[in-house]
């Protein structure tokens, strides 16, 4: 009786959330991102069907949804309609490809990233509209690689990243129709002395980077400001 209350609670939860994240595959990866969701304050629902994954999901308190993100019923009982997006993160390379091509046809406009074994199966995701692919194995490797090649690059980047501590984190704003500085050069906005933060990049709504921007570059509607501080 108290496991129904339980249940029927979870899933009334999991029906007024929105703007959140679905991670499809509670294994290694899956909890990986789940702790740096969590580490971020963001909103997230795990989908799995394991009992290893469901009862890892009971223990950290965190909710989910007893299924398989390749069956469209269990993805709109995670919210798919109402999610700002969505992680491919199964082992197997098969489910991450059936997974995006139905989170993909139900959501044109979710951000969706996608974990692949190989460069093969990365362009399948790609091509089923996956937005950003990782290769775990090989990003493990170009990391240990930067380790031994490049120590104090790679020290540099741990203590930016969200697990690296309080120093320094990058953070992305995106410039909106409703925002007022719109327009405005990064010199006229005076973000390092009212803030303390650095602009390092922009994206441009074309997708091209301008990875050095001067003082004179302006932010337009559309752009997006990486900044550190």
């Amino acid at each position: 009786f108290t496991g129904a209350i339980a249940e029927r609670r979870r899933r009334r939860t999991i029906e007024r959330v929105s703007n959140h994240y679905i991670i499809c595959g509670y294994g290694r990866v899956g909890r990986r991102i789940a702790a740096e969701f969590r580490e971020e304050g963001v909103e997230f629902v795990v989908l799995d069907f394991s009992d290893e994954a469901l009862e890892a999901a009971r223990e950290a308190n965190v909710l989910f949804v007893d299924g398989s993100g390749t069956e469209d019923e269990d993805l709109r009982e995670a919210g798919l309609e109402r999610a700002t997006g969505l992680v491919a993160s199964s082992d197997s390379d098969s489910d991450n490809l059936y997974i995006t091509l139905s989170a993909r046809a139900a959501r044109p406009d979710l951000l969706i990233v996608a974990r692949a074994s190989d460069e093969d199966a990365a362009k399948k995701l790609r091509l089923a509209g996956a937005d950003r692919v990782v290769q775990p194995y090989s990003t493990a490797g170009k990391e240990m690689a930067k380790l031994v090649l490049r120590p104090q690059v790679a020290a540099f980047l741990d203590i930016v990243s969200t697990s690296g501590g309080p120093e320094l984190l990058f953070e992305e704003i995106e410039v909106k129709e409703t925002c007022p500085q719109a327009g405005k050069t990064i010199r006229e906005l005076r973000i390092r002395a009212e803030t303390g933060a650095m602009v390092v990049a922009l994206r441009k709504r074309d997708g091209t980077f301008d990875a050095t921007p001067t003082p004179d570059a302006a932010l337009e509607v559309g752009d997006v400001m990486i900044a550190a501080g």
